[in-house]
């Protein structure tokens, strides 16, 4: 990543983390044209998914993926949009995608979405499976960790 395309890349994430999700957009397609990075086209994605832009999220996600297919976090971004949109088959690809990528750090991600699905065809078992490997992966990860007990509960 040119220095450039670093700088506007933080001033976006900064203004993305304080809600100012505009000015954070110009400063990602900055960062962008300045030299694409899938971490670039990623978090424009995911800034766009702040404002329900899922199908401009999905795209730019797909963008991501074209620029750096070992990426992670695009398969995972892309399945969460479409678990949002309702369109659950088709997400669990892009999931199990997302889970296979060579550079991916948190793995934990797919697997609690996917647990989502598995929640929404009241698919409990498979369900806490997801969410028991979400745990695993990621011990901190208290949503997942509170989903499963609440699960669990409903279970006994």
């Amino acid at each position: 990543m040119s220095e450039l395309a670093e700088e506007y890349f933080r001033k976006a994430f900064e203004r993305q983390q304080a809600g100012r999700f505009d000015e954070a957009i110009l400063l990602y397609k900055k960062s962008i044209a300045a030299g694409p990075t899938a971490e670039a086209h990623t978090f424009l994605g995911w800034t766009y998914s702040f404002q329900g832009r899922y199908e401009e999220a999905i795209a730019e996600c797909k963008r991501a993926i074209e620029v750096d297919p070992d990426f992670g976090n695009p398969y995972n971004d892309i399945g969460a949009y479409l678990v949002e949109l309702g369109r659950l088959d088709e997400a669990v690809a892009w999931l199990e995608k997302a889970i296979e990528a060579p550079r991916y750090e948190p793995r934990h991600y797919p697997h609690f979405n996917l647990a989502r699905i598995h929640v929404r065809r009241y698919d409990w078992g498979p369900a806490i499976e997801r969410l028991r490997k979400a745990v695993e992966l990621e011990p901190r990860y208290l949503v997942a960790r509170r989903e499963l007990e609440k699960l669990l509960a409903r279970m006994n």
